[in-house]
């Protein structure tokens, strides 16, 4: 995706805050002078977000999350290229990575970002987005506090729900009661509402609510949905359900 991504493919991501960031690393290949206020409700109408729109936002959010400790571990940069490999190829890894190098190298006004992706792209792709920032925040073993702070800051400002922030953050730092965590409820539920947290995870979390970014997403979002399942039988296991 990313080999054909330059020239084609961004729509709302070429106004606000992270069009100009989109300038800066893609150079004069674009005209960004047309693009209008993404605050503004024209410019907003019919804007539908592409896999390439997701793409570079998710970027653009890894660049902060990355430099949120103050350095750049080879591990975090390695996990980044490896999932871009593994889900676009070797050539989109290498443009991924060339274009996440050039990002870092930026300022990135995180608050007003997410605004701007909040605006344009819907709640199940918005959780997908925190789950990969974990993801990555993770690879190096340990994720820094201020990491953490960061992608805290970052789910609040995407309009995450405190329950579905801690759901997400229980599937990639594991402690006690994660299975509960994951389903939100307490350790305290009732068998039914148990099965009744199950059910309603599965539908929240399915693949399919990410299949109109194409299916290299919808497969990396299907790990959420294994968590689900996992937490379930853990659950059903303990209490012999």
């Amino acid at each position: 995706m990313f080999g054909k991504w330059i020239g084609s493919g961004l729509g709302w991501t070429l106004g606000g805050p992270i069009g100009a960031l989109a300038g800066f690393v893609l150079g004069t290949l674009f005209d960004f002078s047309d693009k209008s206020d993404p605050n503004d409700k024209t410019f907003q109408r019919g804007m539908q977000t592409t896999p390439n729109d997701y793409l570079f936002s998710l970027l653009v959010l890894v660049s902060s999350v990355l430099n949120a400790d103050g350095k750049i571990m080879k591990s975090e940069l390695n996990y980044v290229k490896d999932f871009f490999k593994a889900n676009f190829g070797a050539e989109g890894a290498q443009n991924a990575i060339r274009i996440l190098q050039d990002l870092t190298k930026q300022k990135i006004p995180v608050t007003d970002v997410c605004n701007q992706i909040k605006n344009y792209m819907d709640y199940p792709s918005r959780l997908q987005l925190i789950h990969f920032l974990f993801g990555i925040a993770a690879s190096d073993g340990v994720i820094h506090p201020e990491e953490l702070k960061l992608i805290r800051q970052i789910s609040v400002s995407l309009g995450i729900s405190s329950a579905d922030y801690t759901s997400i953050e229980a599937m990639l730092i594991p402690k006690t009661d994660w299975a509960y965590d994951v389903l939100e409820i307490s350790s305290t539920a009732s068998d039914e509402e148990v099965k009744k947290a199950y059910r309603k995870m599965a539908v929240k979390y399915h693949p399919d609510k990410v299949s109109y970014l194409g299916e290299e997403i919808q497969i990396a979002a299907n790990e959420k949905f294994k968590k689900v399942n996992e937490a379930y039988q853990l659950i059903t296991k303990e209490r012999g359900i």
